[in-house]
């Protein structure tokens, strides 16, 4: 039975289903399950209809229907359908046998048997796969664990030698890092296990000394251990760390040893502290703690405590895990008793109560899916079992199929699905429901009989890694095939607007910058290899719109013209790799702002300064920023607000004010507090400034109370600021004290600060449990548009939002507009631009498509579909009116527009950005393959025409010239006084009646020439008699030269 295309779908339209010769054969485009079954039939007309027959007259009150009369209806409005098919819907509506129906039985039915097919076509999606790659590894001896880190998206490796290898998130191996003990020599030493403690950015190393090393990925130094837990009785050879996500301080750290032993340690505040410091400790807070476990046994740390059991009886704990949803320690061995036991903490959370299953033989490895409440065991009988927790007498469910012991498996949580791998290499991938074998993999492993494998599979980034001693392979799922129209081959990472060519502009992770026409989706321009393989991470336009600077992972910003040409390529990274965050070009300066790589998983704040005296040259260093980096994470991103303020958000949360002109800071916001900073020369002390928002908004000396700020880095992002936006178009706002600036970022909030008073004045909710946002605001700060990481887009009015100052912190979000999802994946760039009087919304994605709607309910478009759009004619919404100042209206008027073909010589640029001084000559940057498509002369006639005449908001018209004047404003002219009609108009036929024709004289024809000729034609007669004896004469010596020549020739001959 086929279940790949078992997803119901209700069809578009009203036409009955018999017509249809398909739906009689019994085969719909559903495929073959449920073919048969009316309500794969129904289509949307129906559905209207049917529910219509349920409405009744009087409001309020529902109709229900007995089974006759449920036929009766729908042989009179469906009319096509047997008696039997309505019967047989009915009795499945009807699961209570009540014997009557209503039409929200009907449709919850309707609405549950789409769902569970949905499931079932998941669960039997078979993944495509690339090619087997192995990784170009350093380990020498065998591979213990691959785990992957969230925060810095990293992965991790450590091998039984102590091999710590960093690799990035592309898979590029970026360090390697001995990690020893002190206790024994390395050659004597065997790492047995690694795990990584998200919540407090550490990571948990085990060895064979009976010690567990705690290490801090976020010090400053090289991977410095902070914590030394020794005195263990056993090694332990598994380790397992889970952590609360609603409360990051409980966790649990749970490890099995060789004599059979499974032990825990619960922490209750590991944001503080994992363990409590000695008194006699060091007060450095890189000083390593030495922890015995012995104090942890007696309850001398009062911020953790001790769970354990022996139920394993000597036998080696293989594998030790911890269930959330089930409350208990799972841990295994290969012995037939006591197989895997469920630990399970009781309500006082410090006792537990054993279960255990027998599976003959034992097993290599577990897992359990809290979905599907099953455990899956990897039995070394050749048989993969499925457990119900509660039930301990017999497997739900057996997997037959392998030929060799199971040494390995996995859940693939999102579609219900099982891998599982076996001793003789064999990968299986099984669908859980229908406990079947959907597909099976014998890839090129290596040949080796002896080897110890480690499996893992990344589901997130859909990576399969398995381990063969020290050799580490890669099988990487292939992306499925959607029928979402694509715009860049791969993700695409920043969108721009270019308000001068109507032009969007787009780049991906494949170093690709593309152009294309907002008013008809049409690409027009494509940039490849901008920087080489690396991500172009963000980008900027220059103050004129002239120039495009593209930042990318490589560490470089480079400066480009439309036609592909690279004028000067910026070193932001001297030392190493950075990822720029944000480009900010002003005036006078560009700002960078990122993070440098430069120890293992530690980075480096900058903020890079490049100034245009240094433009003189295609390659430019940066200047010192003279402020330092008053941050204490990541920057993300940064604004500007005229004259001179200058705003940076970073990961922890904090936003630091600067100005610009001096280059110093001032102040830290931050949710939780504010800070008063000093600048990088001064050496007092930071003043911390009270965080009481429901004070006075002006509070007086006396009421400002120091308090130090939270130690902790926000290791989870939850106040993470994403994005910057100053409300530039509000005017006053210093004495209105409203808000001026708008963060958003972690947790989906979104906030409203007062940057003049320093304080928080809203915050709201803008998407419930979607993680990180990011946001847009137009122009004229009406809209506010949020996207989240689910591909959601919704568009607030914030026009009347926060214009004033309150006592208290507003948490009422200001009014939503519309809210819809125009990608699949990741929202990675939001952008407003105004068009035709009209606010559009520019939104990119992970899913590689770019999308452009307007802020009501206009249809949205993709880039890159086939069928191009005229977006002027499809949004049918009136113009809004808009009142520009005199100043704007000027300011828009000398706006440079940049030349780049002679069919655009409409206008001509009256100055020139910062970027432009340097001469093409000195460049020695140019980019692969420019990829251009011509429009034809037509579209661009219309373009230029477009470009003379700007119609602004208010209805004037401003002709840009490239004379002296820069505009001109024509106004209504003023009535004419009434005139006397003139004769030609009062009496037309005196002036304009026909006059007669008069005869014209008829010519006389010539008489032929031989008629007139007196005489023959004759030369002699034509020229005077001294030319012709000149001719004569030169005939005559042209005669004797040519016979002389004649003579001496046959002589030679002779």
């Amino acid at each position: 039975m086929s279940y790949q295309n078992a997803t119901s779908e209700l069809n578009v339209g009203s036409q009955p289903g018999p017509k249809n010769p398909q739906r009689t054969e019994g085969s719909t485009q559903y495929g073959d399950y449920g073919s048969a079954l009316l309500e794969n039939h129904l289509s949307v007309g129906d559905f209207v209809k049917i529910q219509s027959a349920f409405e009744s007259p009087e409001p309020r009150q529902t109709v229900s229907m007995s089974r006759e009369e449920f036929v009766q209806k729908m042989k009179e409005i469906i009319v096509w359908g047997t008696e039997k098919d309505y019967q047989e819907l009915f009795d499945k509506v009807d699961v209570a046998r009540d014997g009557f129906i209503n039409w929200d039985k009907l449709t919850s039915f309707m609405l549950l048997e789409l769902y569970e097919k949905d499931e079932r076509a998941k669960a039997t999606v078979v993944p495509q796969w690339k090619a087997l790659e192995f990784l170009p590894v350093k380990h020498k001896d065998t591979i213990q664990k691959v785990i992957f880190l969230k925060s810095s998206s990293r992965y991790l490796t450590i091998s039984k030698e102590g091999l710590l290898g960093i690799w990035g998130e592309n898979l590029t191996l970026q360090e390697t890092l001995p990690v020893t003990s002190d206790v024994t020599k390395l050659k004597h030493l065997w790492v047995t296990s690694l795990v990584s403690l998200e919540n407090v950015n550490k990571i948990a190393v085990a060895f064979t000394s009976k010690e567990i090393y705690f290490y801090d990925l976020l010090s400053k130094e090289e991977f410095p251990c902070q914590y030394k837990l020794q005195g263990l009785k056993a090694t332990p050879i598994c380790m397992d760390y889970w952590y609360d996500p609603l409360d990051a301080n409980e966790s649990i750290l749970s490890f099995g040893d060789i004599t059979g032993k499974v032990q825990a340690i619960s922490f209750t505040a590991a944001l503080i502290s994992l363990f409590e410091r000695p008194p006699s400790a060091c007060e450095d807070e890189d000083n390593t703690m030495t922890i015995d476990w012995a104090e942890l046994l007696s309850g001398y740390h009062k911020c953790c405590y001790i769970l354990e059991h022996k139920l394993h009886h000597g036998d080696w704990v293989r594998q030790v895990a911890y269930s959330a949803s089930l409350d208990a320690i799972i841990s295994s061995t290969t012995s037939n008793t006591n197989t895997v036991v469920l630990a399970w903490r009781e309500k006082s959370k410090k006792h537990l109560k054993m279960t255990s299953f027998n599976i003959s033989q034992g097993i290599h490895a577990f897992d359990y899916h809290s979905q599907l409440n099953l455990i899956a065991t990897a039995g070394i009988n050749n048989k993969v079992c499925l457990w119900n927790p509660y039930v301990v007498s017999e497997p739900v469910g057996v997997l037959w199929g392998h030929s060799a012991s199971v040494i390995a498996v996995q859940f693939f949580a999102e579609r219900k699905q099982l891998f599982s791998f076996s001793k003789d290499k064999v990968l299986r991938l099984w669908d859980i429901q229908h406990q079947l074998s959907i597909q099976r993999i014998a890839c090129s492993f290596p040949k080796s009989q002896d080897f110890r494998c480690l499996f893992h599979f990344d589901e997130a980034h859909r990576r399969l890694f398995i381990s063969f001693n020290n050799q580490l392979a890669l099988l990487a799922m292939k992306s499925e095939t959607s029928k979402r129209v694509k715009s860049h081959k791969k993700a695409v990472t920043c969108v721009l607007y270019n308000s001068i060519w109507k032009q969007v502009i787009s780049s991906d992770t494949g170093s690709t910058v593309s152009f294309w026409m907002i008013d008809t989706g049409q690409k027009i321009r494509q940039f490849t290899g901008c920087h080489g393989n690396a991500e172009i991470s963000t980008m900027a336009l220059d103050v004129n719109e002239t120039r495009l600077l593209t930042g990318s992972t490589d560490g470089t910003v480079k400066i480009w013209d439309f036609n592909g040409y690279c004028h000067h390529t910026l070193n932001v990274g001297q030392d190493g790799a950075v990822d720029i965050s944000q480009i900010l070009v002003l005036k006078k300066t560009i700002l960078v702002t990122g993070w440098e790589r430069y120890v293992m998983l530690h980075t480096k704040l900058t903020i890079t300064v490049f100034r245009p005296q240094n433009f003189n040259q295609s390659f430019i260093q940066p200047e010192e920023w003279k402020g330092g980096v008053q941050h204490r994470d990541d920057i993300l991103c940064v604004a500007f607000l005229p004259p001179q303020t200058l705003a940076t958000g970073s990961y922890d949360g904090e936003i630091v004010l600067w100005n610009n002109s001096t280059e110093n800071a001032h102040h830290a916001l931050h949710p939780d507090y504010q800070r008063l900073l000093k600048s990088k020369l001064d050496a007092e002390p930071h003043k911390l400034l009270s965080a009481d928002r429901n004070s006075s908004p002006t509070p007086t000396a006396d009421q400002v109370t120091l308090r130090a700020y939270p130690s902790e880095v926000d290791t989870e992002g939850n106040n993470a600021v994403m994005r910057l936006c100053f409300l530039v178009a509000r005017k006053n706002i210093a004495v209105t004290e409203g808000a001026n600036l708008v963060s958003c970022g972690g947790s989906g909030y979104v906030r409203f600060w007062d940057t003049f008073k320093k304080q928080l004045l809203a915050e709201f909710l803008a998407h419930s449990g979607a993680g990180s946002i990011i946001m847009s605001i137009d122009k004229l700060n009406r809209y506010l548009v949020t996207g989240d990481l689910d591909g959601w887009v919704k568009v607030w009015n914030i026009e009347d939002y926060c214009l004033n100052s309150s006592q208290n912190k507003v948490t009422q979000p200001p009014p939503l507009i519309r809210s819809f999802q125009p990608h699949e994946d990741r929202i990675s760039c939001l952008e407003m631009c105004e068009l035709w009087g009209r606010s559009l919304i520019i939104s990119s994605s992970a899913d590689c498509s770019i999308s452009v709607t307007d802020v009501c309910s206009s249809p949205i478009w993709s880039f890159g579909q086939a069928k191009h759009w005229q977006i002027e004619n499809c949004i049918s919404l009136p113009k809004r009116d808009t009142n520009l100042l005199e100043s704007e209206i000027q300011e828009k008027s000398i706006r440079t527009i940049p030349l780049l073909s002679k069919e655009e010589l409409c206008l001509d640029p009256t100055e020139h950005s910062l970027l432009d001084k340097k001469n093409k000559e000195d460049s020695t940057d140019n980019v692969r393959a420019s990829e251009d498509i011509n429009l034809g002369m037509k579209y661009k006639a219309r373009n230029c025409r477009k470009k003379k005449t700007h119609k602004l908001y208010d209805g004037k018209v401003i002709q840009k010239t490239s004379s002296a004047f820069r505009s001109l404003t024509i106004g209504a002219l003023k009535e004419l006084p009434e005139v006397n009609k003139p004769a030609f108009l009062l009496d037309p036929e005196k002036y304009f009646q026909e006059e007669p024709e008069e005869e014209c004289p008829q010519i006389p024809e010539l008489p032929p020439l031989s008629e007139t000729l007196k005489a023959v034609f004759d030369e002699k007669n034509l020229f005077p008699k001294e030319i012709l004896d000149h001719e004569r004469r030169a005939k005559q010596l042209c005669q004797e030269t040519s016979g002389e020549v004649k003579l001496k020739r046959k002589k030679k001959q002779l």
